[in-house]
């Protein structure tokens, strides 16, 4: 298999114009950009901050998250995921790039008897009651996803949860349909664990939520339902590998840090679309999304003084988007650069038949096939953005197996460390989340907490 390739003419002046970045500055200012970069990344992986790094050589956790898999993965019907931001979204990203959007409409024969896979994230009734309201509880696992084990709308989900297997099991039987994966010593999903006999996996302390797809957070569901931990932390391995190169035009994870940081900081680029052109890797730029947006967008930086900073991502699907985003990429502020994501190959092939050869609107697609069609509009769409001088970029991988997910996975993960250094914040942190927690655990009666009082929205009569 080719490994993953980045290609960035078209954010560079030869092709993009007096927009576009100036070849020079790759092996001028720019690489020395990276290499202050690439000094404080080392710092921060010598330190053991990078934990996200550790997790493909980690042989104990993929032998736990095998043994885990093994016992539950084809005794019951349904896995349910509880979890929310990071401790979904890699697993929805991973699971559905490799399984398809339809997995749970397949029959069991056509799943190998594996579960089919639910994600209960937000806290919204309904999307809880229609979900639980079709399951047998009887046959099903929840995987109850925190790394703190306080996560409010996770929990709180749990506990109704926990309620209705009870209601459907007896007490003395609810255990054995949860299991946890959370802070390996502390936290109160930990004690429940201890307390309760609860199986239970362990997030390294030294891996935050929205970098812990490569643990059991991203790779035990995927375990569950089929998938080889082994391959995509292959994938994630020879990524890591290849970013460790010095020389900025041979580091993937380097280029896309410093280029988007150029066409931000140099450029006025500040809206990064990331835009896969295949439905399997939608949620890969919800994850891409929350990894971006909460890892860069800082109000202080590394030295503690106040700043503003920090692209804004936005997730689009190709070609979908195309009749919705386009117009605005094309002809709207010059904001934007788009990054792709393609495919080489799909698993899938679907010929368009000839069978109106004189109605001139559906000759032309007759003789194809689907997916040219979706390559088409692809390499349409970027030369239709580059020669109104929009820059864009493509990551490409020859098909959507389990190693081409572990690289994608390492490739931004890395990208987005290297952004916290190019921009001067931490991007493992993310404060400005807190003050909404602590309101809300407040305003909810947590202990501890003061129930402070909100503005009333309507304040002034501003209301219709």
């Amino acid at each position: 298999m080719t490994p993953l390739s980045l290609s960035y003419a078209n954010v560079m002046a030869p092709a993009l114009g007096s927009g576009g970045i100036d070849p020079e500055r790759l092996d001028g200012e720019l690489a020395e950009r990276f290499q202050r970069a690439r000094a404080r990344v080392d710092r921060q992986r010598e330190s053991g901050e990078l934990g996200f790094l550790d997790l493909p050589g980690d042989r104990g956790a993929v032998k736990a998250i095998r043994e885990v898999a093994d016992s539950f993965g084809q005794w019951f019907e349904n896995l349910v995921v509880v979890g929310i931001g990071g401790s979904s979204l890699g697993a929805r990203a991973l699971t559905e790039a490799l399984l398809g959007v339809h997995w749970n409409l397949r029959s069991d024969e056509e799943r190998d008897h594996f579960p089919r896979l639910h994600f209960l994230e937000n806290a919204d009734p309904d999307s809880f009651t229609e979900l639980l309201g079709r399951i047998d509880p009887r046959r099903t696992l929840f995987n109850v996803v925190s790394k703190s084990g306080s996560t409010a709308e996770t929990m709180a989900q749990f506990l109704a949860v926990e309620g209705i297997l009870e209601a459907a099991l007896g007490e003395e039987k609810v255990g054995g349909h949860l299991l946890f994966t959370t802070d390996p010593s502390a936290g109160p999903l930990r004690k429940l664990a201890e307390a309760r006999g609860v199986p239970s996996m362990a997030i390294p302390a030294n891996v935050g939520g929205r970098f812990s797809v490569l643990s059991p957070v991203g790779l035990l569901p995927g375990a569950i339902v089929g998938i080889d931990p082994d391959e995509v932390l292959a994938g994630a391995a020879e990524m890591a590998r290849r970013c460790e190169a010095d020389q900025l035009r041979e580091n993937p994870a380097g280029l896309v840090a410093v280029l988007l940081h150029s066409l931000d900081r140099d450029g006025g680029r500040s809206v990064h679309v990331m835009m896969p052109y295949a439905d399997r890797l939608r949620n890969l730029s919800l994850w891409f999304q929350q990894l971006w947006a909460e890892s860069l967008g800082k109000g202080q930086d590394l030295d503690g003084r106040p700043v503003e900073t920090g692209p804004t991502p936005l997730a689009a699907l190709g070609a979908v988007d195309q009749h919705s985003l386009l117009q605005l990429l094309m002809e709207g502020p010059r904001d934007k650069v788009v990054l792709f994501l393609r495919r080489k190959e799909a698993e899938g092939r679907v010929e368009i038949p000839q069978r109106y050869p004189d109605e001139e609107a559906l000759a032309y697609l007759g003789d194809s096939e689907l997916g040219e069609l979706l390559e088409v509009e692809r390499r349409a769409t970027a030369e239709a953005l580059r020669r109104s001088g929009r820059p864009s970029l493509v990551v490409e991988v020859d098909r959507l197996d389990a190693r081409a997910m572990g690289e994608l996975f390492m490739l931004f993960q890395l990208a987005t460390v290297y952004g916290g250094a190019l921009y001067g914040v931490d991007p493992l942190d993310q404060p400005g989340v807190e003050l909404g927690k602590r309101l809300t655990y407040g305003l909810m009666g947590r202990t501890g907490f003061d129930a402070a009082e909100l503005a009333p929205e309507d304040a002034g009569g501003f209301r219709v």
